[in-house]
């Protein structure tokens, strides 16, 4: 979602949401929720293939970061991607129809969980490659300096991903050209199995770009109104002319890596913690009860969303498998 010009006005001292907008996030928080729980069971049943990273606990990451964006900026990130996908517009149908392999899909069934493209919502895809689309968000920032159209390339990548080294070379370029690109790491503690403790020297993600004179940041990225105010002062930054910013988002994802993962390496209380004291939408509703709004109107958005996501079930179960002739599109594009 684009934001209003309201809420782009507003300064560090005055980041908290209206109550329009925090009906909003929790509304696409909601969404990303309840899509991933059911793309899990989907998964579960056979009718998902290949990987699937579901996005549960990080919710407020895409959705906070999206509300401080600009129409015409762009979104990249890497695998874990349905929940950056919703947060961009993109219909649920659409991505789940993707997931199932269906013709209805933003991919036409080709892309499956790791490959969906939209275009129309300046979304540009998950990666299956660790760290690609660091380098890839990097040259869309490039493209935007180029037509100088003030657009932000917004980069999403793991803790994981955090230190390979097309990501430092990424920091380079764009430090070099001033590139309008926000890198934000979604540091959800583990990188497949391993802690980030024992993966990275350096503690502090936020200020691996330093020694490019790229300022970096730490947000809480189980708070929905701290992850926009640093993705406002971050985009802001961008789009004047200053060149890249980085922001390390302190997240937690609460299912395994992928669906093959077990997460036997950290403890069921460890998970329940999280969930119990730290949890994105549970914190956004308990705002919505500060700003006024009542149980019958939190009610029906859980009801909204509940619909919209059996009805993507439903179109993506009824939607045919793509034609053999596909295997002969979308592989080449004429200069």
């Amino acid at each position: 979602m684009a934001q209003t010009a309201e809420g782009r006005k507003r300064s560090k001292s005055n980041s908290r949401f209206s109550k329009e907008e925090m009906l909003h996030a929790y509304r696409e928080m909601l969404q990303i929720r309840r899509f991933e729980e059911k793309a899990g069971q989907l998964y579960g049943m056979g009718l998902i293939g290949g990987f699937c990273h579901l996005y549960i606990g990080e919710e407020a990451v895409a959705v906070g970061v999206r509300m401080a964006l600009k129409e015409g900026d762009q979104v990249i990130t890497s695998y874990r991607d349905h929940g950056h996908m919703l947060a961009s517009g993109m219909e649920a149908r659409g991505v789940m129809a993707e997931l199932t392999g269906r013709s209805g899909g933003y991919s036409h069934g080709k892309g499956g969980s790791m490959h969906m493209f939209s275009r129309e919502k300046n979304f540009f895809g998950g990666h299956g490659i660790v760290g690609a689309q660091v380098s890839l968000g990097t040259g869309l920032a490039f493209a935007d300096a180029y037509k100088k159209n003030g657009t932000v390339s917004a980069t999403f990548y793991g803790e994981g991903a955090s230190n390979q080294g097309q990501v430092y070379e990424s920091y380079n370029l764009a430090a070099l050209h001033k590139l309008p690109v926000l890198y934000i790491i979604e540091n959800n503690k583990y990188g497949m199995g391993t802690s980030v403790e024992r993966a990275s020297a350096s503690h502090n993600l936020s200020q691996n770009a330093a020694a490019f004179g790229i300022p970096g940041v730490q947000a809480d990225g189980m708070d929905i109104e701290a992850v926009y105010e640093a993705a406002m002062i971050g985009a802001e930054y961008c789009r004047s002319g200053k060149g890249p910013y980085l922001i390390e988002m302190k997240t937690y994802r609460y299912r395994g890596h992928s669906m093959s993962d077990p997460a036997k390496y950290r403890t069921r209380d460890e998970v329940q913690k999280m969930r119990t004291e730290r949890d994105p939408i549970e914190h956004a509703q308990a705002r919505l009860a500060e700003l006024g709004v009542d149980e019958a109107a939190i009610k029906a958005i859980d009801d909204e969303v509940k619909k919209t996501v059996q009805e993507a079930t439903e179109f993506a179960q009824k939607s045919p498998e793509p034609e053999a002739s596909e295997l002969w599109t979308d592989i080449l594009a004429e200069g």
